[in-house]
């Protein structure tokens, strides 16, 4: 039988309890739980470049560990020289054991590279008990050598949870580790 990600048995053993001590659930079913997250990740220039979307999609392999999907266009829009069906970006959704082994390198090993990193936002909850994160870099994670990047990308990383609302989802992302800033809580920004 295949290791359990230690991420997954810290929710097993930690988190779960606590979120039913803290909001009182009687069934073990309504304990909220992370269902997939997914990495998006928008390739430019793929109009003039093809090699950018190849690079996209090898660097995205490596920091998830699994293949992406090339996403195309749905429509063209000629002010971005963007045609219906060109390839427009790179999309990976992880589940289960590789979803939790990506949160873990994610929490531990990319965000503390983040030059001046004192936490993630708390105000990117969609109403719903969704996260997402911004990254400006790729090279945040280790996976990624600097030496081989022509081009710094950012992405989006959306933690899907079946939580029902911003608060629930907030207390299971921030006991899985997340490294939550609250409002009020950040240095005032230097004018």
């Amino acid at each position: 039988m295949a290791d359990v990600p230690r991420l997954q048995k810290q929710y097993q053993d930690e988190v779960r309890p606590s979120l039913t001590d803290q909001f009182g659930y009687e069934n073990p079913m309504e304990v909220p739980r992370l269902e997939k997250i997914c990495v998006n990740r928008g390739v430019g220039e793929v109009s003039e470049n093809q090699k950018a979307l190849d690079q996209a999609v090898e660097e995205m392999r490596k920091i998830t560990g699994q293949h992406p999907t090339i996403r195309r266009a749905k429509r063209s829009i000629a002010s971005f020289d963007v045609r219906e069906g060109m390839p427009v970006g790179v999309k990976v959704t992880l589940r289960e054991a590789r979803m939790y082994e990506f949160f873990d390198r994610l929490v531990t090993l990319a965000l503390p590279n983040i030059r001046d990193f004192r936490g993630v936002p708390d105000r990117s909850f969609d109403g719903r008990g969704n996260y997402t994160l911004g990254i400006d870099e790729q090279i945040i994670f280790p996976e990624i050598d600097v030496d081989n990047v022509d081009r710094i990308d950012g992405m989006d990383i959306t933690f899907v949870t079946d939580a029902e609302t911003d608060e629930e989802s907030y207390a299971l992302l921030k006991g899985l580790g997340m490294p939550f800033v609250r409002r009020g809580d950040e240095e005032p920004a230097e004018a």
